[in-house]
């Protein structure tokens, strides 16, 4: 019996074993590099696919909402749509904004988790959230108040011992309640408009969520004299921000640059940007500004502005 292996027989055994190799080799490398794909940065990713999925609210009017025609719009909605013109520019291509309508506890989960790219909507900055995504400067300020039902007495934290106020979890909002009266009871809501139904149904004392929101939802209303938002000074005073994930230096910078841009053309009188703000902010808009409001908000904005090297003329 002859003992040699022929030529055909090596041949045939080394087919076999890369054919098990392979599949084997592949394996190993997914499991023990899982994080290969995932490396993927968003201007990579926006870059590859031509699309720049946005998380925004359903519900943050005039910030972000879902209108008439089922569509998400809003003043963030317009943020994002000059940030993917300005992707557009710095890829040389054109991009599909795709966007995603969220909740407040799904912001952060979802940029995380790769399944937007960034999220612009009613978001302030806290150091929690900054540990798990980062922020863009602030395109606009707002500060947390109640909605009650007219004739309350509800406003100092006194007032506020044992009343039950609805809050979305999660929030600044929250944080700015419970930091004002740790006795007030709160009640959590996953949306606004199960916390303004709650109010009207008498289930809560009042709701707590951002002014400018509160203002919104309150001219929307065909009985808007059977609320009121307390007056005062708000409980606290933020600015609002877009959110993107941790890691993509360059993509903020396209953030920032877009907005700032944005703002120093407003405060300039560039009229695109100009009639960007007063859709949502001017005499006609869904949420219309005093006078005091509308300063406050050039002045934050001329702040954020001043900080930063002047954006060319010529890229407006």
């Amino acid at each position: 019996m002859n003992n040699q292996i022929s030529v055909r027989s090596l041949i045939l055994i080394f087919l076999i074993l890369d054919n098990i190799a392979i599949p084997i080799l592949s394996l190993m490398f997914a499991t023990v590099m899982p994080n290969v794909v995932s490396a993927e940065t968003v201007i990579q990713k926006v870059k590859r696919t031509g699309v720049l999925t946005a998380g925004t609210s359903r519900d943050a009017l005039p910030f972000a909402y879902v209108d008439s025609q089922g569509k998400l719009n809003g003043y963030s909605v317009d943020m994002l749509t000059l940030i993917k013109e300005q992707l557009e520019k710095d890829l040389g291509k054109k991009i599909k904004l795709q966007l995603v309508g969220l909740s407040p506890s799904e912001r952060i989960p979802k940029i995380v988790n790769q399944q937007v790219d960034l999220v612009c909507d009613a978001s302030s900055f806290t150091w929690k959230r900054d540990k798990k995504v980062d922020f863009s400067v602030s395109y606009g300020v707002t500060g947390t108040q109640l909605l009650v039902k007219k004739g309350s007495n509800l406003g100092s934290p006194e007032s506020l011992i044992g009343k039950r106020i609805g809050v979305l979890a999660g929030t600044t909002n929250e944080q700015a309640i419970t930091r004002v009266q740790t006795q007030a009871k709160l009640v959590y809501f996953k949306t606004r408009t199960e916390g303004y139904t709650a109010l009207q149904q008498g289930t809560i004392d009042a709701f707590s969520s951002d002014s400018i929101l509160l203002e919104g939802w309150l001219q929307q209303q065909k009985n808007p004299d059977a609320f009121a938002i307390v007056p005062g000074r708000p409980y606290s005073r933020e600015g609002i921000a877009c959110m993107v994930p941790e890691n993509n230096s360059k993509f903020l910078d396209t953030v920032n640059y877009s907005l700032v841009k944005f703002m120093q053309g407003f405060v300039n009188g560039v009229g695109r940007y100009v009639a960007i703000f007063d859709r949502w902010f001017g005499p006609n808009s869904p949420v219309a500004l005093n006078r005091d409001l509308r300063d406050l908000v050039v002045e934050t904005m001329q702040l954020i502005i001043d900080f930063r090297e002047e954006v060319p003329k010529s890229d407006n």
